[in-house]
């Protein structure tokens, strides 16, 4: 049993975000094996309620209360510093001072931070072994942004993508091991820092096909209306708001001509304000539920559930979830193919509207095809996504790292690709929202 220090940028718990499930699983994994000691920020306060059970989950806790208004504010510093936003926004000396007690009293072993924003408060400890989950190369989303806003939105997202990257690569030296969420996206960063890459690993999001299991009985959440299209994720992500902007006004329309009644549901919290007036006309066919205290019956009750996403890469959670409850899923092209699903047979893809809508109708019209679509869905997750079998390629690189030894050679980066949270940093927790579902 060794001493870690893990440092997610975000609480770990509950997991109701797709950031939030990735360390909200590993910090199980961890607590199962060893004492850990959590630093990390609160940006919701309805989290603060679940502060006992984390407390209860680990050795020792500093939960700091994020405001974001401030913090955006604070990481205006980096625009005369030169450096990126995001490393400003997460600065905290509360913090800091926490990491150096900590490191000092506990005989700290090793640290696992999640996401670049945590890595600087490692920067007083260089003797400690560091591992780093980046989770995605957040620098390469920024760069992606840009074009689609206008100035100023689209030079901070360029400036941010750029001064990122750079601090990526400092921190993937300084690192033992970094890893991904998909091999995809280790690929990229290798390609982005090849002075890192033989320090570059993936591993896989999971799904826990136990808590999304379709023969829970759950009282359908749409009343009398037919089974909708659905849709789930935190609705102030600017990937989510684009993919259901698009989707209600490239595809739905079509689809709504034959099928009058038939409406989407965007189910999720937090919706911005381009999202809610998707249903300020009663003709569009779309509802917005804002929060809900339980995402599973709106999956379990849904005609199909549709992930168009455009900005986002990688297999997102909001995918899995809905594959284990055995719901037909249509997803993006860009998200199916990161994943060990076959298009057809266990999921359709998707990429230009006339796709969406041939997909969408094929499984309305047909729903026997639908429901042999939703159990293979629900069999390739169980087969393929389980939190623990991902999170053991860990274990050999903290098993070395808390007895002294050399960092372990890297495993070969052949997993399969998984979730893609949000990028951690200002730009996402003031302009777009933070991270997604």
């Amino acid at each position: 049993m060794a001493s870690l220090l893990f440092l997610p940028h975000r609480m770990p718990y509950p997991p109701d975000k797709g950031d939030k499930v990735r360390s909200h699983h590993l910090l199980r994994h961890l607590a199962r094996r060893h004492r850990v000691f959590v630093g990390t920020f609160v940006d919701d306060l309805a989290d603060e309620a679940h502060l006992p059970a984390l407390r209860a989950a680990c050795a020792g806790l500093h939960a700091e209360r994020l405001r974001p208004a401030a913090a955006r504010v604070a990481s205006l510093g980096a625009l005369a510093a030169g450096g990126p936003l995001t490393m400003h926004y997460y600065r905290s000396a509360a913090l800091a001072d926490w990491v150096a007690r900590t490191v000092c009293e506990q005989q700290i072993d090793a640290a696992l931070v999640f996401s670049s924003a945590m890595a600087q408060y490692l920067e007083p400890h260089p003797g400690l072994p560091m591992l780093v989950d980046f989770v995605d190369v957040d620098s390469a989303k920024w760069a992606a942004y840009a074009p689609r806003h206008r100035w100023p939105l689209g030079w901070l997202y360029r400036r941010e993508g750029r001064t990122l990257l750079a601090a990526e690569r400092r921190i993937a030296q300084r690192a033992r091991m970094s890893f991904f969420a998909t091999a995809k996206e280790a690929e990229l960063f290798r390609g982005l820092a090849p002075e890192s890459r033989e320090r570059v690993d993936s591993f896989d999001n999971g799904v826990d096909a136990e808590h999304f299991d379709p023969a829970l009985a759950f009282a359908s959440p749409f009343g009398d209306e037919p089974p909708p299209l659905v849709f789930t994720g935190a609705m102030d992500y600017w990937p989510n708001v684009d993919a259901v902007a698009w989707f209600a006004r490239e595809v739905l329309p079509a689809l709504r001509r034959r099928r009058p009644q038939l409406r989407l549901w965007i189910v999720g919290r937090h919706p911005a304000p381009a999202v809610r007036e998707l249903a300020a006309d009663p003709g569009a066919g779309v509802v917005v539920t804002g929060t809900v205290p339980d995402v599973r019956p709106y999956l379990r009750h849904a005609g199909v559930v549709v992930a168009p996403l455009r900005l986002a890469r990688g297999i997102q959670n909001k995918i899995l979830e809905a594959m284990a409850m055995a719901r037909p899923v249509v997803a993006a092209a860009s998200c199916v193919e990161a994943m060990h699903a076959l298009d057809g047979r266990d999921l359709l893809a998707a990429a230009e509207p006339q796709q969406y809508l041939q997909a969408m109708e094929r499984l309305l019209d047909h729903p026997a095809e639908a429901a042999t679509l939703g159990a293979a869905a629900r069999r390739c997750v169980r087969e393929h996504y389980s939190w623990d079998a991902h999170l053991a390629r860990l274990d050999r690189h903290l098993a070395g790292l808390a007895h002294g030894a050399p960092p372990a050679a890297g495993m070969p980066a052949g997993a399969a690709p998984a979730a893609a949270p949000a990028p951690a940093g200002p730009a996402a927790a003031a302009l777009t929202g933070g991270a997604m579902r």
